[in-house]
């Protein structure tokens, strides 16, 4: 009996993360550098999470000699949290520094959504999903890799 216990609960948390991934991810909106709302929608392929500035030089660097609307020709999306920015710095100069990329930046200003996902430090969480269903996750720590994997993405 104390086997079983044992076992039950040693496979308890894999089950319960087995089932967590099959769950879509809850739906959420925020703005964008634009002070523009984006909605997570059913039809988005990959969402890119940065939780700190060294994820987010990475995707600025993989992106840096992309065109406008890279991203969204892949139907990606890039997540990134400044909530432990000063906001008169984001106010003043890092989000208006952001309307010059090239693409999206989704911004978490409150840390509500992306420690939901849980990404690394110093590095890039590519979430590939269908359905807002997670198929798989993968996290970038190096430019060249991250910009490799959105090349393989078809429009």
């Amino acid at each position: 009996m104390k086997v079983w216990i044992l076992l039950c609960a040693a496979l308890f948390p894999a089950l319960l993360q087995a089932a967590e991934e099959t769950q879509p991810l809850a739906p959420w909106t925020l703005l964008d550098q634009y002070e523009q709302p984006y909605t997570l929608s059913d039809d988005l392929r990959v969402l890119l999470v940065a939780r700190d500035m060294a994820g987010a030089k990475l995707v600025e660097m993989a992106l840096a000699d992309k065109p406008k609307g890279y991203l969204e020709q892949r139907r990606a999306v890039f997540l990134a949290d400044i909530s432990r920015m000063p906001s008169l710095v984001a106010k003043l100069f890092a989000v208006p520094a952001m309307r010059d990329y090239p693409y999206r930046v989704v911004l978490d200003r409150e840390a509500r959504i992306v420690p939901r996902y849980e990404p690394a430090a110093d590095a890039v969480l590519w979430l590939q999903l269908d359905g807002r269903r997670v198929l798989s996750r993968q996290s970038f720590t190096d430019a060249g890799q991250l910009s490799a994997a959105l090349q393989r993405l078809t429009p």
